[in-house]
């Protein structure tokens, strides 16, 4: 088991968090013993993140003690491994839809540096009144105006030079436009307000998604 960042490990082909509640798994995932520590199976298929490092991204800004405004959190996939890493960090983890932040509820019961939020993206205020200190965005949001959203948070939330991630998705801009067009006009947006740090497609595991490593300007 080798840790190539922190708290992150590779096995073979597999990545592994260290599991913060030990013998519980979120989403069916394996659970494997080595040296008296319990790590679970972080699955490419199921978080654009680990898709995104098992391609080979060489930096991942999140550390133990990083405090993440998770943007478009779902049911917490990839908010549980992120909260293995942030051992002494915190995690606010937004979410739009009243029946899937319930499942973030229950994670967040067995996991103290995950805090849900039930609010809207496109809206600071809603987010601002439960947050503070947010070094980092990580946002995964299906939506037309995903770049705006992300730079209307960093503008809100980032200081120069605090990092962001995103999972961009072509096909929620726009179906019929040609994917390389879509990630050529959407990063000329972001290149108004960051560094783009790197970026990499995350075929085969998710298809027309452009995962970007990105430094607040």
């Amino acid at each position: 088991m080798k840790e190539i960042f922190t708290g992150i490990f590779k096995e073979g082909s597999k990545l592994f968090t260290l599991n913060k509640t030990a013998g519980k798994r979120v989403y069916g995932e394996e659970l494997i013993q080595r040296n008296n520590k319990e790590y679970r199976e972080w699955v490419p298929t199921r978080s654009k993140l680990a898709a995104a490092v098992l391609n080979g991204i060489k930096k991942i800004p999140i550390n133990s003690d990083s405090k993440i405004l998770y943007l478009g959190a779902a049911s917490g996939t990839t908010v549980s491994h992120i909260s293995d890493i942030c051992t002494k960090g915190i995690i606010y983890a937004v979410e739009f839809s009243p029946r899937v932040i319930k499942n973030l509820n229950n994670l967040s019961k067995n996991r103290e540096n995950i805090i849900p939020i039930l609010a809207n993206a496109r809206i600071i205020k809603e987010i601002s009144l439960l947050t503070s200190n947010i070094n980092l965005i990580y946002q995964d949001i299906a939506q037309k105006d995903q770049v705006e959203i992300l730079i209307r948070n960093a503008n809100a939330f980032l200081k120069k030079e605090a990092f962001a991630l995103l999972s961009l998705k072509a096909k929620s801009i726009s179906s019929t436009d040609k994917v390389s067009e879509i990630y050529k006009k959407e990063t000329e947006k972001l290149k108004k307000e960051f560094e783009i740090i790197e970026q990499m497609e995350l075929d085969p595991y998710e298809k027309d998604h452009l995962f970007l490593v990105l430094k607040k300007k």
